[in-house]
């Protein structure tokens, strides 16, 4: 039998998911290396921008999402660190009995040579995380990471894995998707009163034509329709365009609280900002897993599930244009048994191959293939 290892991640943040999706699978790993014996620290720098954006939302919206992650995560040691000349002391006290470092690519490159600097002293193996677009839309930022100090990297998707193979020379990468924490995120009984719900940010303009496309346009089509979005980074400009389209604006939604707004909700959307429709197509996003593992009838603008790790058409509903788009919900709308098929089949999907412990599995045996 394997011994325990000692686990030791660095992330943006572990409290805060404001405007940070990769909470979501960050927690639910976490939680499953602890659930299969093995322990974890977390640590998240002092006043990240994550925190910082989540308090601006108001003391009690904040106060709220902060108490609902000790509530469901109390399991999760979570420390915070100064990025400055007193990083070097905590490291050094924090990583002697380390076997394997996990650094979150959201981290500076600055805290990542701090902590490899200490890799041979105390024999911990240290693996780059990246579930992120940086490595194809700004390669230069990966740069200056000292990946090649890194003993490999988890690569969120196959298009990704092959930039780090290819661009950067890395040798040991792993492609390792995100997952679905299904101990929080599974079907839930509620009241429906919504009809369609996307849940998204509105980001610097990375997807504006795919959301009048595949959401303004179908929602204005569909007027005698309930639409509704919850995210953070809408511009004045964007909130009108959403009135004006009839859907309802609803603002920072902590993760947490998503599985309810599903149940709510008869169908979900999702909409990639384009980078995942063309260049790192494969890659599905944290919210793919999110609302299959909800029990949500998902319906997609374009994207290609290139790695097969879904049945489309039956797990979910790719669409090519708006008025595709417009077609599908009006048909779902009026079909409970249609929506009830496709929500069951992609989340079975969910619970045989895409679950945060199924990922925790695959880490330790990358952990024990560095070993050898």
């Amino acid at each position: 039998m394997n011994e325990p290892l000692s686990f030791r991640i660095f992330a943006h943040s572990w409290i805060s998911d404001w405007n940070h999706g990769n909470a979501h699978f960050l927690r639910g790993l976490a939680s499953e290396l602890l659930n299969k014996g093995h322990e974890v620290r977390c640590y998240e720098p002092r006043d990240g921008w994550s925190m910082k954006n989540l308090t601006q939302e108001g003391t009690d919206i904040a106060a709220h999402a902060i108490t609902a992650f000790r509530n469901a995560f109390p399991m999760l040691n979570v420390q915070f660190y100064s990025e400055n000349e007193t990083f070097k002391a905590f490291a050094e006290k924090e990583l002697p009995d380390a076997d394997v470092v996990i650094i979150h690519e959201w981290n500076s490159p600055e805290v990542m040579k701090q902590v490899l600097s200490l890799k041979s002293h105390y024999k911990f193996r240290a693996l780059f995380h990246d579930t992120h677009h940086r490595a194809y839309t700004n390669p230069k930022e990966i740069f200056r990471m000292p990946l090649h100090d890194f003993d490999g990297v988890l690569a969120f998707g196959e298009a990704i894995r092959r930039i780090y193979t290819q661009a950067f020379a890395v040798k040991n990468v792993w492609t390792f998707h995100e997952a679905a924490d299904v101990a929080r995120f599974f079907p839930k009984l509620a009241e429906k009163d919504t009809d369609v719900l996307w849940i998204g940010n509105w980001g610097d303009e990375e997807r504006t034509s795919e959301l009048q496309e595949f959401l303004m346009t179908p929602a204005t089509a569909l007027r005698e329709h309930k639409f509704a979005v919850h995210g953070v980074r809408y511009p004045e400009n964007a909130l009108q365009r959403l009135s004006e389209s009839g859907i309802e604006f609803r603002g920072y939604l902590p993760n947490l609280r998503a599985p309810e707004m599903y149940a709510r909700s008869k169908i979900s959307l999702h909409v990639p900002r384009r980078f995942y429709a063309n260049g790192l197509s494969g890659v599905p996003t944290i919210r793919v897993f999110e609302a299959l593992a909800a029990g949500s009838p998902l319906v997609c603008a374009p994207w290609s599930d290139s790695e097969g790790l879904f049945r489309p058409g039956e797990d979910y509903i790719c669409v090519p244009d708006s008025k595709a788009m417009i077609s599908e919900l009006r048909n779902l709308l009026l079909d409970d048994r249609a929506r009830q098929q496709l929500a069951q089949s992609g989340l079975e999907t969910i619970r045989a191959r895409h679950t945060c412990a199924h990922r925790a599995e695959q880490l330790l045996e990358i952990c024990h293939e560095l070993e050898n």
